[in-house]
């Protein structure tokens, strides 16, 4: 897909959402039916991907082949012309072994992906979800991490330059979402020289591949952030990185959640 041509266009599009196929709280024609309503013209569906261990918020292998038909069926439905419906995964890095690279990706036929980092392996080895609300992360560090959030920051940013690495995503997602958690987790942390060090060298990376990637806008109501944080946009606009504006949308009252003050802050960037 040629990203940077959409977005030259319009901005009326949001490339990353969920539903009952994953962790989204609403069937699918529901969220096209909501962002009809919203005016969008480009739309994309990106359940989390099946994954080879035990997740509440991924889809299941079992499961795509009715969300084919289900994107095919909402793409035919006149009640939803004037917007164009994509076929996306937000596909998990894991481990050299699974991630948007491994073959079984590339032949579902998808229109695009998404490459994110949820999990991250514990120091034992195992696979954590370090994503979601705080409180299940903070069980997490002294369940499974020891509460070294050092370690949990390290390899993640390590887990995203192995993504980077692998390939085989067209969207590089939420890049710096790690710093949510770590920074309730340890106040400061994100100004920090190492925190700072690692999170420049992943954008070092971005640049040095030229990849797309999404300023999300999921955690700004609520959190007060953007994902990347403000402070790394200047360098990848700078460095001519296409950057398209994603709600990351799992309800439908959220298709278009603080998406326009996140384009007022590339317009001012950009000025």
């Amino acid at each position: 897909m040629n990203f940077k041509e959409i977005i030259s266009t319009t901005r009326n599009y949001n490339f990353h959402s969920h539903t009952q196929f994953c962790d989204g709280r609403a069937p699918m024609h529901t969220m096209a039916a909501a962002a009809v309503a919203a005016g969008m013209e480009h739309y994309g569906f990106t359940p989390h991907s099946p994954i080879p261990i035990a997740s509440p918020c991924n889809m299941s292998a079992e499961s795509v082949e009715e969300y084919f038909a289900e994107s095919k069926r909402i793409s035919a439905d006149p009640a939803l012309s004037g917007c164009r419906f994509y076929t996306g995964m937000e596909v998990d890095y894991l481990s050299p072994e699974w991630g948007p690279s491994h073959p079984y990706f590339a032949g579902l036929g998808l229109d695009y992906t998404i490459g994110s980092v949820h999990f991250i392996p514990s120091q034992s080895g195992e696979p954590v979800d370090i994503d979601g609300h705080f409180d299940s992360f903070s069980r997490r560090m002294r369940e499974h991490f020891r509460g070294d959030i050092d370690y949990v920051v390290e390899t993640f940013f390590g887990q995203s330059r192995a993504m980077i690495e692998a390939g085989g995503f067209d969207i590089l997602g939420h890049f710096d979402k790690v710093g949510q958690n770590a920074s309730y987790y340890a106040p400061g942390i994100e100004d920090g020289e190492h925190y700072r060090k690692l999170a420049d060298e992943l954008v070092d990376l971005i640049i040095a591949r030229k990849l797309t990637i999404e300023l999300n806008t999921k955690a700004r109501n609520e959190h007060g952030r953007f994902f990347p944080a403000v402070r790394y946009l200047p360098r990848l606009i700078g460095a001519g990185i296409t950057i398209l504006v994603n709600s990351d949308a799992h309800h439908p009252d959220r298709i278009t959640a603080s998406r326009d003050e996140a384009f007022a802050i590339l317009d001012t960037l950009k000025a």
